[in-house]
This record gives C-alpha cells, sequence and structure tokens, in this order.
C-alpha cells in the first residue's frame, strides 16, 4: 500500500471511550480480569466456582485437578482481579476458621456474557447450519 492509498488521519473515526468517565474501575482492572480469564486452568476454575456458588480450595482443586503450586498461583490470579471472593468463616467446632472462594458478580458477568457468551453462539450457528 503506497502513503497516497492510506486515508488521512483526520478521515480516521475514533472510538468512543470505553468507559464512562464515573465509571468504579479502570480501563486496566477490566484488561486483568480479561487477561486473567484468558488462561485455560484460571478459566475453568472461574466456571467450577461459578457452577458451584462456593467451593473451599480443597474441593475446589480435585474439581480442577491442577497441581498444588499451579492451583493456588491461578486462583490467587482471579482474586487478585477481583472474579472470586476468598471468604473466611469459622468451623461449627470454633477450632479455626473454614476458607472458601466465591465468584464476584463480575466474575460470574465476565464469564457468563464473555467466553460462554461466544461460544454459545457458535454451537447456535453450527447447530443452524450442520
Amino acid at each position: 500500500m503506497s502513503e497516497t492509498d492510506r486515508h488521512p488521519t483526520a478521515d480516521v473515526r475514533q472510538p468512543e471511550p470505553p468507559l464512562p468517565e464515573e465509571s468504579g474501575l479502570t480501563l486496566e482492572e477490566y484488561l486483568a480480569m480479561q487477561q486473567a480469564i484468558g488462561h485455560p486452568t484460571r478459566f475453568r476454575i472461574l466456571r467450577t466456582i461459578v457452577a458451584n456458588d462456593e467451593l473451599s480450595a480443597s474441593d475446589l482443586k480435585a474439581a480442577v485437578d491442577v497441581e498444588s503450586h499451579n492451583f493456588h498461583y491461578h486462583l490467587d490470579e482471579l482474586v487478585d482481579v477481583g472474579l472470586v471472593d476468598k471468604r473466611q468463616r469459622r468451623t461449627a467446632d470454633s477450632h479455626g476458621f473454614y476458607t472458601y472462594y466465591r465468584p464476584t458478580a463480575m466474575g460470574s458477568g465476565i464469564l457468563e456474557h464473555g467466553v460462554e457468551e461466544l461460544m454459545r453462539r457458535e454451537r447456535e450457528f453450527n447447530d443452524a447450519y450442520s
């Protein structure tokens, strides 16, 4: 493509700002969430938590079948970006705390309206044209 074939910069439409000025999160925070769910292990962890509402770390680890050191790294990433909440409550015998993980509203939303929505659309397309 030659220089004369290119559009002058003034003709290029700029997209609307991605977030309203009063947004509760920054663009970087949204992108970090998207990056976190983009990893296959974190995607499986988040899907499993969403499907179960809340799980202990040991139940979650068994369900997704990931090595311990990798599992906690990926789970912590999901907590750090705000897709998963880590909660503690006292056990019935009052000898300690029970730690469990729950999806945040953002975690459930990004899963349902992001990657899984794209997969649903692909299934519908395949069903319609198969």
